[in-house]
């Protein structure tokens, strides 16, 4: 059964808005939240690692869950917790609670984006399904720029805590839009074999395009989570604003994300969209190494164009790769190589930052985007056999 215009999409757009929203709200007050709680710049970057951890793991789970049952079931049990979460932080007064809230919310929130995933697929048609899937990118794009610049206005204005209440509330809002959805997504529910994971990274091209978007988020994560710091170092004036602003490239990524079916036409193919998008992104990282902050504010809007623009192309491509049989086992697997790049990006990456500067933090990235070019190059050679 195909999507109604209006009623089921627009409740759809704002639940994955707001799950990507409380995703990286934190990711601007990362230095406000490093001073008041006393903790190191790595230590305060862990708040984006310990989310994205469950994030890498939980997806696969749910896959399985949703191959048996529907979406919409498990919606309406993880959107209100999240937001119960959201008041908890809010009023947390140790940093091992706000780890500990924000490592449960790992686990809602793929809950989330899984079963979103699974359910607009499930929905569409081999025609739409490209389309489709670049407007549910287009939705978590705009949430993880909202949820960055919004969070950096009101704990401006109000301080952080602020920021999680109205998050809070959002979240109800959210959760008494999903009551508009029809309680079955429409899509077939097959009891999965055990050995289903395994036979669908079996199959040509799809492990290694797993792997390339495991890439694709690793520099893209490691990026966002630093960039605060890197500010705080080349102006003492990077306040929670200003910060937040410096996320305005996000929305570049809407442009690319629903145009990226027009420039697939037009490039002639996905694959070679996505090698196009990865080539972009590692010029983009060469030029984060300037200090001007005016210049980096501009490379912002072509780094995170390539970004979404790949990653927009691939989750459409492993959906029409995987035609009608597994989705959710396979959204599943789509989602845990994303956010497993994640959760590596958010952490490690600073290691190189603290000890070889932001260059050799640079030069590590563009490296990672070598090998994830080098994946997407093997996809291309696996499915024209």
């Amino acid at each position: 059964m195909p999507l109604r215009k209006y009623s089921e999409i627009l409740p759809i757009i704002f639940n994955t808005i707001l799950a990507l929203s409380v995703l990286y709200a934190p990711q601007p007050l990362l230095p406000v939240l490093s001073a008041e709680f006393s903790v190191s710049r790595e230590a305060a970057a862990a708040l984006t690692t310990v989310t994205f951890i469950p994030l890498a793991l939980a997806p696969l789970a749910y896959g399985y869950l949703l191959e048996t049952i529907s979406p919409i079931r498990v919606l309406k049990i993880a959107v209100p917790l999240l937001a119960i979460t959201e008041l908890l932080f809010a009023g947390s007064s140790s940093f091992s609670m706000l780890i500990a809230i924000r490592l449960f919310q790992g686990l809602l929130v793929p809950a989330i984006l899984t079963s979103l995933m699974t359910y607009l697929s499930g929905r569409s048609t081999a025609d739409t399904v490209q389309r489709v899937m670049a407007m549910y990118i287009a939705a978590t794009i705009f949430g993880g720029f909202i949820g960055r610049a919004t969070s950096g206005l009101i704990a401006n204005l109000f301080g952080w805590r602020f920021s999680f209440i109205l998050l809070a509330i959002t979240l109800v809002i959210g959760f008494i839009t999903l009551f508009r959805l029809p309680e079955t997504s429409g899509v077939t529910m097959i009891r999965p074999q055990p050995n289903a994971l395994l036979e669908i990274l079996r199959k040509p091209a799809f492990l290694p395009l797993y792997l390339s978007v495991f890439c694709l988020f690793l520099v893209f994560a490691a990026v966002m989570n630093f960039l605060p710091f890197r500010l705080t170092e080349l102006s003492d004036q990077a306040n929670e604003l200003r910060i937040g602003l410096m996320y305005s490239g996000y929305m570049m990524g809407i442009v690319t994300s629903l145009g990226a079916p027009k420039f697939i036409g037009w490039v002639k193919g996905e694959i070679r969209t996505m090698r196009i998008g990865l080539f972009a992104l590692g010029i983009t990282l060469i030029g984060l190494a300037w200090q001007q902050i005016w210049v980096l504010f501009g490379m912002m809007f072509l780094f995170c164009a390539a970004m979404f623009l790949v990653h927009s192309t691939a989750s459409g491509l492993v959906n029409r790769m995987a035609g009608s049989e597994h989705r959710g086992l396979t959204n599943g697997l789509y989602v845990a190589f994303y956010y497993a790049g994640g959760s590596v990006g958010s952490f490690a990456p600073g290691i190189i930052y603290r000890y070889y500067g932001w260059n050799g933090f640079l030069l590590l990235l563009i490296i990672i985007c070598i090998f994830g070019f080098y994946c997407i190059s093997k996809v291309k050679r696996l499915t024209l056999k």
